[in-house]
């Protein structure tokens, strides 16, 4: 059985073991992930196992087309808790309607930040793609329309000078599709905002030859913040000998003002204590730390969220 009929496999088991746990007027927990060849997804299935045994609780997981779907549902009550980038959260915040957001988003809540997200740019090694300018006259995919990944494309292009009109071919499809068309030579590129070692790029860089273009420092501090200046170790997928730099932007786990605050505070609790089960599910949950999930975020912590960090001495 492959990853994704594993994971599938254990959502299903998710709706029955909450089902059974749900006692009296259960919580309603709808928690939005993205699609199911990115990080979102296993991760969300992982952290939907934890909270299983939540009293009361009755949690569904659900896929979305990523960021700024999951910021608008919270705001709307649709979902309970989700994933979204850092920048698409900033915007949200702020009520960017360029990123999609149709006000400002002011019933967000940030439960903590998580792992980082690594602006992955890969090329068939065919191509001839071996840096952003060469990315011109190209084909590229970058993610569902207003997507996490979207966004950040939007932003890494922008800072190096060109627009999509300046691109060969734009293509809005999912990481799995992304690979697909790559490996069928019906794609030159794919830009993919996700942790380290995503399947789409792993199962590309095993089926063919592939580069990963650099992102230089100079360029990620020319966006500034919350993107930061990084590197993809060598030897991440198949064939990659050296580390490349390239941008990060954090991740979050938020919820909404309108989710109970003890609920909140289960969620966040088990959350922190389920971190061995969270690196099982994939390899960005390695990075998800106790210790940096209060840093700088554009949103308010959940208070929660806040009585959890206050327990555990992080926040005064």
């Amino acid at each position: 059985m492959n990853m994704r009929k594993r994971l599938l496999a254990a959502l299903a088991s998710v709706a029955v073991l909450c089902s059974a746990t749900a006692r009296g007027e259960p919580s309603s927990i709808t928690l939005l992930t993205g699609n199911t060849s990115g990080i979102y997804f296993p991760l969300g299935v992982s952290i939907a196992m934890i909270y299983a045994d939540i009293p009361g609780a009755k949690i569904q997981v659900q896929t979305t087309d990523g960021s700024v779907e999951n910021l608008s549902r919270l705001q709307q009550g649709t979902g309970q808790v989700g994933f979204a980038l850092g920048d698409a959260l900033k915007d949200a915040w702020a009520g960017n309607a360029t990123a999609g957001f149709d006000g400002k988003q002011d019933r967000l809540r940030v439960i903590g930040a998580l792992y980082p997200n690594y602006i992955q740019i890969v090329a068939t090694k065919e191509s001839g793609i071996r840096t952003l300018g060469d990315l011109k006259g190209r084909s590229l995919s970058v993610g569902e329309r207003r997507s996490g990944t979207e966004l950040n494309a939007r932003a890494i292009l922008g800072a190096a000078g060109f627009r999509y009109e300046n691109l060969g071919e734009i293509r809005y499809i999912s990481f799995a599709e992304s690979t697909t068309m790559m490996i069928e030579k019906k794609l030159d590129a794919t830009l993919q905002s996700a942790g380290l070692g995503v399947t789409s790029i792993k199962e590309l860089s095993e089926a063919t030859d592939i580069v990963i273009v650099p992102v230089p420092p100079p360029l990620v501090k020319k966006i500034g913040a919350p993107f930061k200046p990084d590197r993809i170790p060598a030897r991440t997928y198949v064939s990659q000998d050296k580390s490349v730099p390239t941008a990060s932007v954090m991740n979050y786990l938020v919820t909404s003002s309108a989710v109970p605050d003890d609920l909140v505070y289960e969620m966040t609790k088990r959350l922190f204590d389920g971190l061995d089960e969270l690196a099982i599910a994939h390899r960005a949950g390695h990075e998800i730390r106790l210790a940096s999930a209060v840093g700088k975020s554009p949103v308010p912590l959940h208070p929660g969220a806040l009585r959890y960090y206050r327990e555990k001495g992080l926040i005064k």
